[in-house]
């Protein structure tokens, strides 16, 4: 079938006639000026896929008529460009395809049509721990016990590149996913195939939103359904309303990119964005550089919107340039994006496309804040950290409560640290970590931080020893300019070394604290302190010993870890004393706007990101010397605790099963609201007493063999044993937090694997029952695919959080919603009854089933 929109196919240049695109400007309606501009990259992607089998010409027209349907539930498909992963869910999608090969072959196809289609880019940035820090030599000494520990998944990885086409892997050691998106994959617009088009992208990982601030459309996705766009399946998705966040005014000058984020989140939280598009414009765009748009994208699920577009503009333009990207294809990106009406003036309000909603933000109304101490969007001013952790300790716990007597609020722990005696009490700090792509991507904080640990040296003021600190850039580009401007030393000197160039104390992956430390924090009972640069801070994700964890800026962090404490009003109190005696404020050392502005004019430059990028591929000479299986089908080896062949594709058919009904169905687990992946599929270390860690030692494995539960995603044997693991687990059925549960047949409290092995020996099916925002957090597909290994059928649940709902789908687990106004409690469910569910063979999207209880 002829695309039937090939009558506004143009050259871009007559010079170049073989070079085209779509020009929908020219549609003399008007509907398409009047789009949001993400939209218009869905509608691009539309018409550019517009044939039979991929997308109807009534698809198009639907996305053409937003303004008119987006109320209506209509699904479209999207055909993104790129697919990007990283390492804790690339293991699982690369092991899914070598499964399939091998099912293919059974059913007498040909294995090697499983390859990816479109370009797929894997990053390692996952698989390294700080397990060294405040020392020169961290960064090696992490970086071979990385080789070490996953040696086998990075050949199984490197097997991977060589056996798909279309499949990059970027080494250990090159950055953080997000980051080498932005500053290196990102095309912006895409020339492929004798065609201009936008650039667009979805990717393993909730972040993967953070490039939406270059003007690339892209979300995370759960990882069946980025293998299905590899394989050359469009995503069906809803047509999403858009809400347009205007941004007004300027910054004051003491707040950075982190406190404008943090604000975003708590207002879109309550305005309510889940499922929704939001896009920004208004003229307080133009006053955000690229890594302030990106730092904004980047935190889009901790809102809960499914993406936070920032349209291409000339600032968008300048940062391609900035980053050493070719200047003639800038060049052509510009030329296309002015030809169809995509280039953005945010000072011009007669480009201020409809929108479904609009809300507006004052940058000059935004303060310096942290987020926490449990979750990201309970932001919290600076000025009222101390009275506001003060109220957590006392309060229900919860949420915003520890429940701590308040006869111990004020209880101390001496421990001795290298010979050395110190106190520990509520809210000190034990972990300062300036992590993750949401600000090391940013080159005004880090250089805030870093003309903050200057002046703060300078007048004395140091970090205590036991204070785990530790510095993990996004990319080498950020060490580069850290380093060319004279900071990285006085870094250095406050404990902030480079220990790694991965998502670290982000993702849980904070190694050990010291042993007096864990000891004193024990004894104490203490609610000690995680303060990280980076995106989430749930309970048990950043480590087990830290009860709260707060988002804060690059600088802020290292103000924490100087104080020493969480509870301390900067405005009153000081950071230290120095050797003089005297008293120094952070007010004394904060950077102003204009001494970053200038530092990072001087050091931030093209010429760096050329150098680190034209080698990112080549520069790893552990992972050069790798030596991988060159086979077209993998040979799994049955002792690997890695890498195991799936039970997903065994009796595979070609033809489809029909779905059958739940019968008397026992509940395994029941939750409250905002249930995160981390929860249902920790990512952290393997507790020695787990299911998971008696299995790794029937393997004969040591305590110190473990790794954590994401570098063993290529095993299903240790994931099934790690679903709903996390120490922090609330189960309703038990009176204490942990990964435990009743097995009712029995009575017997067991651990959850245990339980569900019981019931699946017996032959009974299970459910999870759950609260509001059910599968909250991380796109990890083990979330899904774990509860399926256990038996579980169905979740039922007031919300879902849009990535763990599709990825629930992916594996033919039925994410079933109360009505409107119901949830267990206003139907009187307490969880101890058997549940039959009506499943028809004929399913629709939003109809109704009946339960019988």
């Amino acid at each position: 079938m002829s695309n039937p929109f090939v009558r506004i196919v143009e050259p871009l240049d007559p010079k170049q006639p073989l070079k085209k695109f779509f020009n929908l400007s020219k549609l003399e309606d008007g509907r398409y000026a009047r789009l949001p501009f993400s939209i218009r990259v869905l509608l691009e992607a539309a018409i550019r896929n517009c044939d039979e089998f991929l997308v109807k010409k009534g698809d198009v027209e639907n996305i053409l008529n937003w303004k008119v349907v987006q109320h209506r539930n209509v699904e479209v498909p999207f055909k993104p460009a790129r697919v990007i992963l990283q390492d804790f869910t690339g293991v699982p999608a690369v092991v899914d395809f070598a499964a399939m090969r091998d099912a293919v072959k059974k059913l007498g196809g040909d294995p090697e049509k499983i390859n990816p289609i479109c370009p797929a880019d894997l990053v390692i940035d996952h698989s390294i721990q700080v397990d060294f820090n405040r020392r020169s030599d961290s960064l090696q000494k992490n970086q071979d016990l990385e080789f070490e520990r996953n040696k086998e998944r990075f050949e199984f990885l490197k097997w991977g590149s060589q056996a798909f086409k279309n499949m990059r892997i970027i080494p250990p050691g090159s950055g953080i996913i997000h980051q080498v998106n932005l500053e290196y994959l990102a095309r912006v617009v895409m020339d492929q195939d004798g065609y201009y088009y936008p650039d667009s992208v979805v990717g393993t990982d909730s972040h993967t939103t953070m490039i939406d601030g270059l003007g690339v459309l892209g979300w995370g996705v759960g990882g069946i359904e980025a293998e299905a766009v590899m394989l050359g399946q469009p995503i069906s998705m809803v047509l999403p309303e858009v809400v347009g966040y205007k941004l007004l005014g300027n910054p004051q000058p003491l707040v950075t990119s982190t406190d404008i984020v943090l604000t975003i989140t708590k207002h879109l939280r309550q305005v309510g964005v889940v499922g929704k598009f939001v896009e920004f414009f208004g003229p307080g765009v133009a006053q955000l550089s690229i890594a302030d748009r990106a730092t904004i994208a980047n935190m889009c699920p901790e809102y809960g919107a499914t993406a936070a577009y920032f349209p291409v503009d000339d600032i968008s333009i300048g940062y391609l340039i900035q980053t050493g990207r070719d200047k003639e294809k800038v060049t052509c990106t510009k030329k296309y994006l002015e030809a169809v009406g995509m280039l953005r003036d945010f000072r011009n309000s007669s480009q201020d496309p409809d929108f479904t909603q609009v809300v507006e933000l004052d940058l000059h109304t935004v303060v310096p804040c942290c987020s926490g101490p449990k979750r990201p969007q309970d932001k919290v001013a600076v000025s009222d950290m101390k009275k506001d952790f003060e109220t957590c300790l006392g309060s229900k716990q919860g949420f915003k409560g520890f429940q701590i007597a308040p006869d111990r609020h004020n209880s101390i722990v001496k421990f001795n640290f290298e010979g050395c005696d110190f106190e520990l009490a509520h809210g000190s700090v034990v972990i300062a970590a300036i992590t993750s792509c949401t600000n090391t991507s940013n080159p005004s904080v880090m250089l805030g931080a870093g003309l903050l640990a200057k002046k703060a040296v300078e007048a004395g003021l140091t970090v205590k020893p036991y204070i785990k600190t530790s510095l993990s850039p996004g990319s080498g580009v950020v060490t580069y300019y850290l380093r060319e401007s004279g900071v990285m030393s006085y870094l250095s000197q406050l404990g902030f070394d480079v220990v790694g160039y991965g998502c670290m104390t982000c993702i849980g992956n904070s190694g050990p604290l010291p042993e007096s430390v864990v000891e004193a924090i024990t004894q104490g009972d203490l609610v000690a302190v995680g303060v990280l640069s980076g995106n989430r801070n749930f309970e048990g994700r950043v480590h087990p010993n830290t009860r709260a964890n707060y988002l804060a800026s690059p600088p802020l962090v290292i103000a924490y870890a100087i104080a020493g404490t969480i509870r301390i009003d900067f405005e009153k109190e000081p950071l230290g004393i120095n050797a003089s005696g005297r008293k120094i404020f952070l007010k004394d050392i904060w950077p102003t706007r204009n001494e970053i502005q200038d530092v990072e004019r001087q050091f931030v430059i093209p010429g760096m990101f050329k150098e680190v990028y034209q080698k990112i591929e080549t520069v790893n000479e552990s992972w050069n010397a790798l030596d991988a299986p060159s086979d077209k089908l993998y040979t799994w080896n049955p002792k690997s605790t890695y890498i195991k062949s799936p039970p997903f594709f065994d009796g595979l058919t070609l033809a489809l099963q029909t779905p059958k009904t739940i019968e008397d169905a026992y509940v395994l687990l029941s939750f409250g609201d905002s249930v995160t992946t981390d929860h249902i599929s920790p990512a952290g270390n393997i507790a020695r007493n787990s299911p998971a860690a008696r299995y790794l030692t029937s393997r004969g494995l040591t305590p110190r063999e473990f790794n954590s539960y994401g570098s063993r995603r290529g095993n299903d044997a240790v994931m099934a044993r790690g679903t709903f693991a996390n120490i922090r687990l609330v189960n309703k059925f038990i009176d204490k937090q942990g990964p435990q549960t009743i097995h009712f047949p029995s009575g017997e409290t067991l651990d959850v694997f245990d339980a569900a092995e019981r019931y699946k020996q017996a032959g009974h099916p299970l459910i999870v029952l759950a609260g509001k925002e059910y599968g909250a957090g991380s796109s990890r597909d083990w979330a899904a695919k774990g509860p399926f290994l256990l038996g579980v059928k169905a979740v039922l649940a007031e919300s879902y959080e849009r990535i763990h709902r599709s990825n629930l789908v992916g594996m033919g687990v039925i994410p079933l919603q109360y009505l409107p106004g119901e949830d267990a409690g206003t139907l009187g469910l307490t969880g101890r009854e058997r549940y039959t569910i009506i499943i028809p063979e004929k399913l629709k999207p939003q109809m109704n089933v009946q339960i019988k209880v």
